[in-house]
């Protein structure tokens, strides 16, 4: 402004002047009303109609060093902040802009400003790096969101990503994001556990509430730990019961060794948390049972991976038939043990459902099995 001043040309000292007063004017009623689409639109018009106003009364585009180049913000700004779509009519207001000034360029030269041709060449120039510079400026700040938008998507796909791991195995999992419809699955030996804590209904009325939440946190929270050390497969809990399975649903050969590992874990870890002031009354029902099973996803809200058939009914028969403190297993189990594990028969006993069953308390493991 201060140059074409210098050069007596008042004209087009003033519409860079005028710029200043709208965006001076634009900020304040900004400030006041909040409403920044009324800002937005009044800079990208200014940006759109100065340079060319400017160009026109300095003669051209050599005269101006190709002052419209600064229009070409208005389209990208349009882009950025509106859309595609809603930025293609600034794209055509600037071509028919530009097609305008082409048509009367040669008009226009003919009364050209009186700067030196040194400073038409400096001039644009500085045009020409200072909208590069802005451009650049521009895009970086938009590609910085952009890989920001990305790293806060793929932390948001992580978090779901574990969300999911904590309710469906990650196998189904990955299956249930490739696969649509049911999954659903028939395996021929596993080992199916259930452990309850023993008279926890009742010992939970008269307690506070956070403290039946903290105390099934403390005890299911140790469970999973041994669950997953062993790598057998938590299926869910249910009020006070804790329900795993091994052998599925990747299969492995060692599914019943595995479990009853982890039974005796289990009981091993009630008992140290019993062993706490206040907390003597605790003690754990364990029930194993082998065979078959069907595995599936059920449910669109809220789904739950799950497990059915006659093996995990006996399970629960064996925990729930149980004793405090024993982990029972049926005579399938008994058999299939190896030599590192120890049963006692309990003998015949009424199961629901089943009738008579001979079944069996596993022994805590021989002080040489303890050792190693």
């Amino acid at each position: 402004m201060t140059t074409y001043l210098a050069y007596g040309d008042p004209v087009s000292a003033a519409i860079p002047g005028l710029y200043q007063v709208i965006t001076l004017v634009g900020l304040g009623v900004l400030a006041r009303t909040r409403r920044f689409a009324m800002f937005r639109n009044t800079q990208m018009v200014a940006f759109l109609v100065l340079p060319a106003l400017l160009q026109v009364s300095l003669g051209g585009f050599v005269a101006s060093s190709a002052m419209i180049l600064w229009a070409i913000f208005t389209p990208l700004a349009a882009l950025a902040l509106l859309g595609i779509r809603r930025s293609v009519p600034w794209l055509v207001a600037f071509f028919v802009e530009l097609l305008v000034l082409a048509v009367l360029d040669s008009r226009l030269a003919r009364s050209p400003s009186e700067l030196p041709p040194s400073f038409e060449v400096t001039f644009l120039v500085l045009n020409i790096a200072g909208v590069m510079v802005s451009a650049y400026v521009m895009l970086g700040y938009f590609v910085e969101q952009r890989e920001r938008a990305h790293r806060d998507l793929q932390a948001e796909r992580e978090r779901s990503e574990r969300l999911l791991l904590n309710v469906l195995p990650e196998p189904i999992a990955e299956r249930l994001k490739t696969e649509p419809g049911v999954i659903a699955e028939h395996y021929d030996a596993v080992s199916v556990l259930f452990a309850d804590i023993v008279g926890f209904t009742e010992r939970s009325a008269a307690m506070p509430a956070a403290d039946v939440v903290n105390l099934l946190d403390d005890v299911f929270s140790a469970f999973d730990r041994i669950a997953d050390s062993e790598g057998v497969e938590k299926i869910k809990t249910i009020g006070d019961a804790y329900m795993l399975v091994g052998g599925l649903p990747t299969p492995r050969p060692d599914h019943l060794a595995a479990v009853v590992r982890t039974a005796l874990a289990l009981r091993s870890e009630v008992a140290r948390i019993a062993a706490l002031p206040g907390q003597e009354w605790l003690a754990v029902r364990i029930g194993i049972d082998s065979g078959p099973v069907v595995a599936g996803v059920i449910g669109r809200r809220k789904f739950i991976y799950d497990l059915w058939g006659d093996t995990v009914n006996t399970a629960s028969r064996m925990e729930s038939h149980g004793v405090p403190g024993e982990i029972q297993v049926t005579g399938r189990v008994a058999a299939a043990l190896g030599p590192e594990f120890a049963v006692r028969p309990r003998g015949a006993i009424e199961v629901k459902g089943k009738g008579p069953m001979r079944t069996y308390f596993l022994d805590r493991p021989p002080a040489a099995h303890q050792s190693r």
